[in-house]
């Protein structure tokens, strides 16, 4: 339904007990469902919005965009760590020398 529409016929919906309470001419109109219910039709209507979205923004998205698969062994020069005279290389596993964690001694100021 939706905010205006409640608007309109003075509705009060409870999300938490799944309630719609509504004046009406012999008294309040309550009108309610159980959570299996609304679980059953938000599931179904969670794959109907994704399959539209799908069939409409996933060629898009497909035909827009390159591919480009990062090389993880390339350090950038962003990312990259660098040794300063205050770090010091910690080893962690004494039996595996390749293990190791490098600490700075100075916090930069924020």
């Amino acid at each position: 339904m939706g905010r205006p529409c409640y608007a309109k016929f003075m509705a009060i919906p409870n999300y938490t007990y799944l309630k719609l309470k509504m004046p009406g001419l012999n008294g309040i109109i309550i009108v309610g469902s159980t959570f299996s219910h609304a679980y059953t039709y938000d599931h179904e209507h969670y794959e109907l919005d994704t399959a539209i979205i799908n069939s409409t923004e996933l060629p898009e998205l497909g035909n827009s965009s390159t591919q480009v698969v990062p090389d993880y062994n390339e350090p950038t020069s962003s990312s990259a760590f660098h040794l300063t005279k205050e770090t010091k290389v910690v080893g962690i596993d004494p039996t595996d020398s390749t293990k190791t964690v490098q600490i700075g001694t100075k916090v930069p100021a924020k």
